[in-house]
């Protein structure tokens, strides 16, 4: 039913989104919908927490904590990527459809809070091994963290209308886009303002 429920809400949307479809793409009665999980808002809300919890078991499994901070980005992101890949209808649910209603906006800004958490701590564990000085105030992670992530939604978003792209390829530009500023940062590079 969740899936039914998924594709049809990726398609549609949630206004246009109708529980007879949601019914008839599960291949079950409508009252068994409702039985089962609820009126349409309990329903996307549903939806939106297994999505949410999928790509967060991803890219955790994804990150191996042991291995080096540029490994361990790089597997974050292929899991990622992996995933919207695997799960385009979960991305578009996720990211279009939740931010765009205001009832359900809460529950994608506390996924993407604990991500950015993630990888600004990657970013500070990076610092640590290193021996540059960081110049950066201590929220300087969470700002850049801030960034990364934003990018990187902005490549799953366009890889989620693009099935011929490949995952992996669109985790390797973003690693990329992340890896070759943050290392120069790391190793104590940094861009000063004219005058």
């Amino acid at each position: 039913m969740l899936d039914a429920a998924v594709k049809v809400f990726s398609n549609r949307g949630f206004h246009a989104a109708s529980m007879d479809e949601i019914a008839e793409v599960a291949g079950i009665s409508k009252p068994m919908v409702y039985a089962y999980l609820g009126a349409k808002d309990e329903l996307f809300l549903a939806c939106l927490q297994r999505e949410a919890t999928r790509l967060m078991e991803a890219v955790a499994g994804g990150v191996r904590p042991t291995a080096r901070p540029d490994e361990q980005l790089w597997n974050g992101l292929r899991a990622f990527f992996a995933f919207v890949g695997a799960h385009r209808d979960g991305w578009r649910v996720l990211y279009r459809q939740a931010r765009s209603e205001p009832h359900f906006a809460g529950e994608l800004a506390g996924m993407r809070t604990r991500i950015v958490e993630v990888v600004a701590g990657l970013l500070a564990g990076a610092t640590a091994q290193s021996d540059a000085p960081m110049p950066n105030r201590p929220d300087g992670f969470l700002a850049m963290a801030y960034a990364y992530v934003g990018a990187a939604e902005s490549l799953a978003d366009w890889l989620a209308d693009h099935e011929e792209q490949d995952p992996e390829l669109a985790a390797t530009r973003m690693m990329n886009f992340i890896w070759v500023g943050a290392e120069a940062m790391l190793q104590g590079q940094v861009w000063h303002r004219p005058g």
